[in-house]
């Protein structure tokens, strides 16, 4: 049985995390709660965990555009993917309000 990193219990179906391609990122966990609070990035206003996407400006990252304004980022740009063949990339101006920047 695997033993987790974050809590020291011991499971039989514990889960690997790796992250990217680096085999010595990551870890050994018996549950989402504690490789969430192994891995999941902190935001750079509030400090909750970050279990989404996230918006990134230089090297900080937010849990949602209210934090990043609060921080003193505006116009953040979150890069979720393209399912209409755009580029994915919105610009964030407030919690309700983004727009596509293809």
């Amino acid at each position: 049985m695997a033993i987790c990193d974050m809590c020291g219990n011991e499971y039989p179906r514990a889960m690997t995390i790796t992250i990217g391609t680096d085999p010595h990122s990551g870890g050994v966990f018996d549950s989402f709660e504690c490789a969430i609070a192994a891995l999941a990035p902190h935001c750079g206003h509030c400090r909750c965990r970050i279990l989404g996407h996230g918006l990134e400006s230089g090297n900080d990252i937010f849990c949602c555009a209210h934090c990043a304004r609060e921080a003193g980022h505006r116009g953040l740009v979150d890069h979720i993917g393209a399912a209409d063949g755009g580029s994915g990339r919105w610009r964030v101006f407030d919690d309700r309000h983004a727009e596509s920047v293809d």
